[in-house]
């Protein structure tokens, strides 16, 4: 299709510029810091929940925002829907050294290096390295620091040493004295909440349990998925009760999500990797309730629709063995393949290969414009302006996103990872190829 053919299909939906040429200030609002949640709700499920949906009224379809508690939450949804969430489990990543001239240097586990899959990183015993960010970096002048540190009374040491310095990351390499002691276990035993920047505080003892969601599972987070943050055990037995499906897949997220856009058009901001995985169940559960499907959190999104163009290159014959989306990737290519023969292909994949678990990256960059395939509706919190994850939610519900922030911020909601929570369901979209 040549350029002047894109641009006339561009005009028909709505799209007069490419996706790259967003000027990132038509995404932004005023945030007063008091509407910043510093805490959790004693409650879980007694934050609030704003309700944006369709409602036809007369034979007309309009869209209405209603407040409402989070545990309330099933009555909103439909029996049959599937609600899916990610099980990722933020791990404890900061970790303190103190130099014997008394400074402080914060080592910030992001992501595991040498061995790069998660479980073998959590699981090692010997040596292992890490892609990590440096606070106070200034002081740390020589090759290795180390702390000493108790197991049952008994003393032991973790060393740091740097390996590598590159523009995003130095890579450390950690090694410790106890011989049963894993990396995970370690993390855990010494390692701090790497609680959200923009909270301006230290992590606290309960932000340990509060920053986490009720059902995580598996290690690899330094940020939580916060739309989980509101389930309790009496919301998902609610929801059960009302019929609605659960289920699970696990992207860990990195220090990216709290990356600001500093470039005026969103085409010069690098989107950040991250790694998911999903069963063949859940991969079933998804096919079988394409656009019935509620998100749980942008993550969620994310990886769904990552997941959607993996299945296009593979029946496309265009995916070799590295399973990755590229940020652009999904707008420089029209295809009319449906959700459920792309999601079945992928199933197909796993199938042959004899594959119980697919793994693999995303670096996809959601921005108005794109054209969602799987979803039917989203749970997420009120997120920081100029950020992308405000704008995967304008690409959901357009400028209505307007409505809803001046709604909550009408409405006394707390905002951000701590904050309240929106349930999104704009309703039935016309669906386009995707350019």
């Amino acid at each position: 299709m040549t350029q002047p053919e894109k641009l006339i299909l561009n005009q028909c939906r709505g799209i007069v510029h490419s996706p790259k040429e967003i000027n990132i200030t038509e995404y932004s609002y005023d945030l007063p810091e008091s509407r910043i949640a510093k805490y959790p709700p004693a409650v879980r499920d007694s934050s609030k929940l704003l309700v944006y949906k369709n409602k036809k009224t007369c034979g007309e379809l309009s869209r209405t925002i209603q407040s409402a508690c989070f545990y309330d939450l099933p009555a909103f949804l439909e029996s049959g829907q599937l609600l899916v969430f990610n099980d990722t489990k933020v791990i404890q990543a900061r970790l303190y050294f103190e130099k014997p001239t008394g400074a402080k240097i914060e080592i910030f586990c992001v992501a595991p290096d040498l061995p790069a899959d998660y479980s073998l990183a959590f699981s090692k015993k010997t040596p292992c390295r890490w892609k990590c960010l440096i606070g106070n970096s200034r002081k740390w002048k020589e090759n290795s620091i180390s702390r000493i540190f108790l197991v049952s009374g008994k003393k032991y040491k973790l060393s740091a040493k740097k390996i590598l310095n590159t523009h995003e990351f130095c890579i450390i390499e950690f090694s410790w004295e106890h011989e049963e002691l894993t990396f995970g276990a370690l993390l855990e035993l010494l390692g701090v909440t790497p609680i959200p920047p923009y909270l301006n505080r230290r992590a606290e003892s309960s932000d340990k349990q509060n920053y986490q969601t009720i059902y995580s599972n598996y290690d690899g987070s330094v940020a939580a998925p916060t739309a989980g943050l509101h389930f309790t055990q009496n919301t998902m037995k609610a929801l059960e009760d009302r019929q609605i499906k659960t289920s699970m897949i696990t992207l860990h997220i990195g220090t990216g999500t709290f990356k600001p856009v500093t470039s005026a058009k969103i085409g010069d901001h690098t989107m950040h990797t991250e790694y998911y995985s999903i069963s063949k169940e859940s991969l079933q559960q998804i096919i079988s309730h394409v656009n019935n499907i509620i998100a749980t959190g942008t993550t969620t999104v994310r990886t769904m629709e990552s997941l959607y163009l993996i299945g296009v290159k593979i029946v496309s014959g265009k995916q070799n063995n590295i399973f990755h989306t590229e940020q652009w990737e999904v707008y420089e290519t029209i295809n009319d393949i449906s959700p459920e023969h792309a999601l079945t292909a992928l199933l197909s994949y796993m199938q042959k290969n004899d594959m119980q678990i697919f793994s693999a990256s995303t670096a996809l960059m959601i921005v108005p414009g794109y054209k969602f395939r799987l979803i039917k509706g989203m749970l997420t919190n009120f997120h920081l302006p100029k950020s992308t994850l405000l704008l995967l939610v304008a690409a959901f519900i357009g400028d209505d996103w307007k409505k809803v922030y001046n709604f909550a911020l009408a409405n006394d909601y707390r905002f951000l990872s701590y904050g309240d929570c929106s349930l999104l369901i704009p309703g039935i979209r016309k669906v386009y190829p995707v350019l």
